[in-house]
């Protein structure tokens, strides 16, 4: 990571950053909404005026909730858990309406705890009988008895809220006094619901904004894979996000240069086919034109010709057949092309090392480091085979004690066909493939191969990624 750069933060960490922030916003709105929303006053009814209603009489002055009254053949059924507060309201209702109490019941609702309000029914209650016109003071409210009004010195009962009144008629039903239903919503629970959606109004677009700061990186990457597709060579993907993203964009840069190299091998490949053919087809041209023909110098001529082409078919033929890829013991692969060298009388060596492994083509590997060991013992004499692990990458250098080559070379020796001079003099044999389908499969594999020349002699360098477990040492 480069100075001064910020640190990439992971998605996980940025969802649930998304979700603490949203939550604690929504909350802390919808907690002003309650606490600056004072639920409604409950509507208090005078008992006189319900007992003036079972009797027939006119309903009192219409207030928010007005009450109504009905003739039933049952009265309500009694709450248990209020008996005795019910009992104590039919007692004095009885009182009222001068019958036995046997005769009414009363039924009060009690209210839940948000109509209750954090500061009761009515706020916080006043102190002192009230003076001509104020409302009047609520008593009794919680201590096991009716609530009471002030009035004119005297207490007086009341029911507060829900409830339901019913005296028995002569002639065996029940007369039923109860407030019209409250209707849905009321004007606090409107402004209750209009406060929740005010918290959403505020929540949603800073939640957009915030989840489309994470995902806008997942878009860009979709976008550099799609043109990807239409463009190998298409610019690299920005480095930019979170950190899963960084991570992978990464990796998508890391598959497009493998792809770029891949596609510049074999168009390099197919040029210096073209190229190269063109000289022994050439040769032939003007042997066929001297009278007579040289026969045995045309044939040598197709003869290389198919040499070249047979082993451009092969390195293309093992290149894309599939083959199933294996976590491998780099040092044993080593060790196997050693081996088989050794029979052949090579002079070559492996240094001891840690065992590293490498995930990829057993086959293809061999191949590899075979036709690497080969050349250092055709131009160098001997080879000798160092492994190490640098970087998440195991490193393989096989040193040779040859000529070397100049530096203007050092590349050039990967182009197809391409032979350097001390390979022409030597005549060794070969088309002047192997270097290029051993850079070839080790670019397949991740990795790549390069040369460089020591105090006496000449150093192939492979580097492959190491598999994503390690053995323990």
């Amino acid at each position: 990571m480069s100075a001064g750069r910020r640190p990439r933060v992971p998605i996980a960490v940025q969802v649930l950053a998304l979700l603490a922030v949203s939550l604690l916003a929504a909350q802390a709105i919808s907690l002003a909404v309650v606490l600056t929303s004072r639920p409604p006053r409950p509507p208090v009814y005078r008992l006189r005026e319900v007992a003036e209603m079972l009797r027939g009489g006119p309903a009192p002055t219409p207030s928010e909730r007005p009450l109504i009254r009905s003739v039933e053949a049952r009265p309500p059924e009694p709450d248990p858990a209020r008996t005795f507060m019910e009992n104590r309201l039919r007692q004095e209702l009885a009182q009222a309406l001068g019958t036995s109490p046997d005769k009414v019941r009363v039924v009060e609702h009690a209210p839940t705890l948000i109509a209750q309000g954090p500061f009761g029914y009515f706020g916080r209650r006043a102190r002192g009988p009230p003076s001509e016109g104020e409302p009047r003071r609520i008593a009794g409210a919680g201590r096991g008895g009716p609530i009471r009004v002030w009035r004119g010195g005297f207490l007086e009962p009341v029911l507060v809220g829900d409830f339901a009144a019913a005296a028995q008629r002569p002639d065996g039903a029940w007369a039923v006094v109860r407030p019209q239903p409250e209707p849905f919503p009321t004007e606090w629970q409107r402004r209750v619901l209009l406060g929740f959606l005010g918290c959403l109004v505020l929540v949603v677009p800073a939640g957009y904004a915030f989840a489309r700061r994470i995902t806008a990186p997942i878009d860009r990457f979709a976008e550099a894979a799609e043109t990807l597709g239409r463009d190998p060579h298409a610019p690299l993907m920005t480095l930019s996000g979170p950190a899963e993203i960084g991570k992978a964009a990464q990796a998508f840069n890391n598959m497009q240069a493998r792809l770029k190299r891949y596609v510049e091998d074999r168009t390099a490949m197919v040029g210096a086919i073209s190229h190269d053919l063109r000289t022994p087809l050439a040769r032939i041209r003007f042997k066929l034109e001297v009278e007579p023909p040289d026969r045995s110098a045309i044939l040598a001529d197709v003869t290389q010709m198919e040499q070249m082409i047979s082993s451009v078919l092969a390195f293309i033929r093992d290149a894309s057949a599939p083959r199933r890829r294996e976590v491998l013991d780099l040092r044993s692969v080593l060790e196997c092309v050693v081996d088989d060298t050794a029979l052949m009388g090579g002079d070559v060596e492996v240094d001891e090392g840690p065992p590293l492994t490498v995930e990829g083509d057993p086959m293809a590997l061999q191949r590899l480091f075979g036709n690497l060991v080969d050349n250092a013992l055709k131009y160098g004499r001997c080879a000798r085979i160092r492994l190490r692990a640098e970087g998440g990458e195991a490193v393989v250098r096989i040193e040779d004690q040859g000529p070397g080559l100049p530096p203007g070379e050092l590349e050039r020796v990967f182009d197809p066909f391409y032979r350097a001079d001390a390979a022409r003099t030597l005549d060794l044999g070969g088309v002047g493939l192997g270097l290029s389908i051993a850079r070839s499969t080790a670019r397949a594999h991740g990795g790549d191969v390069s040369l460089a020349s020591h105090g006496c002699g000449l150093t192939a360098v492979i580097r492959l990624p190491l598999a994503r477990t390690q053995p323990r040492p």
